[in-house]
């Protein structure tokens, strides 16, 4: 294997000192990371102690997820003499032998360095789980003419997946499948295809901003390639705080705040551009979903939310994004 160089950028706010020192620990052992770029996203917490290796770049307001990529990239990008980027959230701990196996998996990979990318794998994403076993990405990704996942024309063929999903266990991981797009956190980018790309749009703030960005790889021509060999862990578990589904409630409604809105209306920005291929079937499944939001706002009590969902869904359609004024949440 040739002697890479590997610049690992992370971006971290709030008091997630915890998190961050244990990733930033792990990947400085790591023979390969020759730098680490820290974009400190207005954090409360004071930075760990760094080492020579390590850049922290400050900002004074938190710019989200996108402008926090943005920074991290393209500082490593213009400043770090590295081959690779390797993206990591703050929270991101990669498996002791991870990085070892991408670097195999690169050369092991054919084609040219802008043409290639490698993500890793948690086994507490059931989609990912599912795909690194063989089904096909695009029952996940990229169905054409939804919105918000919907699909008048896919309920029984959805229905009929959960049902052979559950004869489906114990089966092995692939060496690699490809992936259309994924997270930012485990993308491991040659600068080549950075200099193809650039950088992570600023103007969606935060969620889905980092499948627009990975996206362009796919629509450059390039495959992402998931390795299910090549594992990480999410330290926070905390995220995934679960939500008890009720009868006659949505979690789009009840959990309606800031993050609801950015994800609502990133979304339908993202696939509105790149998943409708019949304007008519994606407006009869818009109506038929706002239609039963609608009626679900009522029986539940959240009619505010509900209308607030609908200018975020309007937002997307046309394109109205950076950060949005508060009475939007």
């Amino acid at each position: 294997m040739i002697n890479y160089s590997v610049c690992v950028v992370t971006v971290t706010y709030g008091d997630r000192r915890r998190f961050l020192e244990q990733v930033i620990e792990r990947v400085l052992s790591f023979g390969q990371v020759a730098n680490v770029v820290v974009v400190n996203n207005a954090s409360s917490c004071e930075m760990p102690a760094m080492s020579g290796k390590i850049t922290v770049l400050n900002n004074t307001k938190n710019e989200g997820s996108a402008g926090g990529y943005h920074k991290g990239i393209s500082y490593a990008f213009e400043n770090v003499d590295c081959d690779f980027i390797w993206l990591l959230d703050d929270d991101n701990l990669p498996d002791e032998g991870c990085l070892d196996k991408l670097l195999l998996q690169w050369d092991a990979i054919s084609g040219p360095n802008n043409k290639k990318a490698l993500f890793c794998f948690r086994d507490d994403r059931l989609t990912h789980v599912n795909i690194a076993h063989g089904e096909n990405p695009y029952r996940y990704y990229l169905v054409k003419n939804n919105f918000l996942g919907f699909h008048v024309g896919r309920i029984l063929y959805n229905q009929y997946h959960k049902l052979t999903d559950k004869f489906k266990k114990n089966r092995p991981c692939r060496e690699r499948v490809a992936m259309p797009y994924v997270p930012y956190g485990g993308l491991l980018l040659h600068k080549q295809l950075v200099a193809d790309i650039g950088y992570p749009n600023k103007e969606l703030f935060l969620y889905v901003d980092d499948s627009e960005y990975s996206y362009r790889i796919t629509q450059h021509g390039g495959t992402i390639w998931l390795i299910p060999a090549c594992k990480i862990v999410d330290i926070d578990k905390s995220q995934g705080i679960n939500y008890k589904k009720q009868l006659f409630h949505s979690h789009l409604l009840d959990q309606w705040n800031f993050r609801t809105y950015y994800h609502v209306r990133n979304r339908i920005y993202f696939y509105s551009r790149v998943a409708i291929q019949n304007k008519f079937m994606f407006k009869i499944n818009k109506v038929l979903y706002l239609a039963f939001l609608r009626m679900i706002s009522v029986l539940s009590s959240k009619r505010t939310a509900y209308n607030k969902l609908v200018n975020a869904v309007n937002d997307g359609l046309n394109g109205n994004l950076g950060i949005a004024n508060p009475d939007k949440f």
